[in-house]
């Protein structure tokens, strides 16, 4: 897996400040992209253990409250993010995990793969980007047609449930 940028503190990806990861490679090539140079799955820097050991140690911070994982498409780097997913959960299992995707949740339940992701997950925003959705009034997404889902409840219930409007 390549990543695109480590964010240590930022406030746009989520609620809160959060630990952001900009992972690389995403084939859904969404017009107007605001991330057309993550496209590429060999953009950016190869992940190694040592940026694990930095993204831990920034959620560990207590202003931090959460780690998302966008893109890219996070759900196109599951082998990838699944390990350091779950070595959040285990060191700072209170904070809560966002991850933007072009995929919608049906889609993902759909692969056991990227449903294995999705489980150690706390929000989803999901849905391709539309630009002719685009409302920069929304919070936390681009488009319209885009969803911010409740993932614990939403794999409760078998179907999408909206976290907030």
């Amino acid at each position: 897996m390549n990543y695109g940028q480590i964010r240590k503190y930022d406030i746009a990806n989520g609620d809160g400040i959060r630990t952001t990861v900009f992972v690389t490679g995403c084939t859904h090539k969404c017009f107007n992209c605001f991330n057309e140079e993550y496209q590429d799955p060999t953009a950016g820097t190869p992940w190694t253990e040592k940026e694990t050991k930095e993204v831990l140690d920034y959620v560990q911070d207590p202003n931090v409250a959460g780690l998302t994982l966008l893109g890219g498409e996070p759900f196109q780097n599951v082998d990838g993010l699944l390990p350091l997913v779950q070595a959040v959960r285990k060191a700072v299992p209170e904070k809560n995990i966002w991850t933007y995707s072009g995929y919608t949740f049906e889609e993902i339940m759909a692969c056991p793969n990227k449903k294995a992701l999705l489980e150690q997950c706390d929000i989803l925003v999901d849905g391709r980007y539309v630009d002719a959705l685009r409302d920069p009034a929304l919070r936390f997404r681009g488009s319209s047609n885009q969803r911010i889902l409740d993932v614990k409840a939403s794999l409760q219930a078998g179907t999408p449930v909206i976290a907030m409007e």
